[in-house]
């Protein structure tokens, strides 16, 4: 190690210790939180939110931990129910949310992109120091910090109302895995309920019931650590060691990705680590391992349906039949091996039915997503109203294969595995932005994408797009969960939403340019 690594090391060395201390006291002051609905009660909730427009913003449960830090459940033996908006895609807004964190939330979100810009200011002047090369100390130092702060926070920021639903399926998945959905009444897809049979099954131990509520956070968390470190292992192939600790540090102390799995309790960040490792493993030209981790990905969100024409892409540019059979099959076996324990007695189709079921159930023009329906006031506006020639939804479709087509062509120009990222960022922005019955959270994954963008194809542009989807994510989870209260789940039409829809189209707008430019540059230089 050169003055300056060592250095370095030093004061991650110091901030890791900082955040593990925190995390312990943190964790020895909490006393617990009950907070789970029973199995009737998830029946008759989903039965009630799926017919819920309007909810009264002030019906919220209270019993979290107050600004003076985690406290014990509430003794009263009052079980608190809030009927309302417990699916989990449907932009639940501030239910449950701890409005005490709303400010200082906000403060480090500023001081954050303050401090990005700053950052990359240094890097244009070349102020910025490349001396300091590969150290697992610093790598698992940064990694570390980011994973203890947000342990820490766990207990002080409190259970969104979500969260006590994942909670209670977990409950069900330990106890009646095989039987899940009939004992849950969850319309959720199946392979996330992987994962919550193990959070299930230790939370139910002893030792670990009091902080069964924390267990439910710890995936998407585990999630956000493994992404950054992927992130810093590609940035490093491909760029300086330094600038793949920025990326990483980027990434996993962003704001819009910690206030997603920290202080909502949401799985994008699984989600999201999915999409990743199967855009990289069609880089690395894997392709039969993209199949199984794409397929999981539809499994869990099907919103990974967006994405899934990246794979076909790379099977067209390899033009070779064998691959279409074989990815057919890997596919059809993996849904087959995550189906098979949920099957017992069910209609071949019972998955088909669950995803029409899930989908069908928003059917509006947005859901609280802040994109161009909601820019010009559709937000929960009937998706079967008339908008022009067409209806919200059909335009929606339009916008879709519009987007697909334009993504299709950049891949094919590119010429090269090496876009498929791009091409996944076209997608998830492009259909989020102007495709009809989206949510707050499906552009989650964009901020990912746009570095693993930049990773491979270098454009600084791209950077500028990771940091602008960034605000915008942040922009549109934060006032969805703390709750504009005129805003949420009605056609009300606050300024957060309208610079935010607004960002997102100008975006969109410099994504497709930039896009554009690249492959016409890759195309000049491949016939000079």
């Amino acid at each position: 190690m050169n003055i300056l690594q060592k250095r370095t090391a030093f004061i991650v060395m110091a901030a890791f210790l900082l955040a593990f201390v925190f995390s312990i006291v943190s964790l020895s002051h909490y006393k617990g939180e009950e907070h789970l609905f029973s199995i009737q009660e998830s029946h008759q909730l989903k039965k009630i939110t799926s017919g819920i427009s309007a909810p009264d913003n002030h019906s919220r449960d209270h019993r979290l931990p107050s600004v003076n830090g985690p406290t014990s459940p509430s003794n009263s033996g009052e079980h608190v129910t809030p009927f309302h908006n417990l699916s989990m895609d449907n932009g639940a807004g501030s239910q449950g949310a701890n409005k005490d964190y709303e400010t200082p939330l906000a403060l480090y979100t500023v001081g954050f992109f303050i401090a990005a810009a700053f950052v990359y200011g240094l890097v244009k002047k070349k102020k910025w120091h490349h001396s300091i090369g590969h150290s697992r100390v610093i790598l698992w130092s940064l990694l570390g910090t980011g994973l203890f702060i947000r342990i820490a926070l766990i207990p002080w920021v409190g259970s969104h109302m979500d969260a006590s639903l994942f909670k209670n399926w977990a409950s069900v998945a330990a106890n009646h895995f095989s039987n899940f959905y009939a004992k849950s009444g969850s319309d959720y897809p199946p392979f996330y309920i992987y994962i919550l049979l193990i959070v299930g099954k230790v939370g139910s131990l002893p030792d670990f019931q009091q902080y069964f509520s924390l267990l439910i956070k710890i995936p998407p968390i585990l999630a956000d650590v493994v992404t950054s470190y992927l992130l810093y292992r590609l940035a490093r192939k491909y760029l300086a060691p330094s600038f793949a600790y920025l990326l990483a540090m980027g990434y996993l102390f962003n704001p819009a990705i910690l206030v997603n799995s920290t202080f909502w309790g949401q799985v994008d960040s699984f989600f999201t680590l999915l999409i990743v490792l199967a855009i990289v493993m069609i880089t690395e030209k894997r392709i039969y391992a993209s199949a199984v981790i794409f397929t999981a990905a539809v499994l869990m969100k099907p919103q990974a349906i967006i994405i899934l024409p990246i794979l076909l892409f790379e099977l067209i540019r390899l033009k070779q039949l064998k691959h279409f059979f074989g990815i057919a099959f890997t596919a059809a076996f993996t849904a087959g091996v995550i189906l098979l324990p949920f099957s017992a007695g069910k209609s071949p189709t019972w998955i088909i039915d669950l995803f029409s079921s899930t989908i069908g159930e928003y059917p509006y023009a947005s859901v609280n997503a802040y994109n161009f329906f909601s820019l010009i006031g559709a937000n929960y506006k009937d998706s079967s109203a008339t908008l022009l020639f067409f209806s919200y939804h059909t335009w929606g479709l339009i916008f879709i294969v519009a987007t697909t087509v334009f993504s299709w062509l950049i891949y094919i120009k590119g010429r090269s595995f090496k876009y498929a990222a791009l091409a996944a960022l076209i997608q998830i922005s492009g259909v989020f932005t102007f495709s009809s019955s989206m949510h707050e959270r499906y552009l989650f994954p964009a901020a990912a994408l746009a570095l693993l963008a930049y990773i491979y194809l270098k454009d600084k542009n791209l950077l500028y797009l990771s940091l602008g989807f960034s605000i915008s994510i942040f922009m549109n989870t934060f006032f969805v969960l703390y709750g504009d209260s005129n805003m949420q789940n009605s056609t009300s039409y606050p300024f957060s939403m309208f610079a935010t829809s607004m960002l997102n189209v100008l975006l969109v707008v410099y994504l497709v340019k930039v896009a554009w430019n690249l492959v016409q540059k890759s195309t000049v230089l491949k016939t000079a």
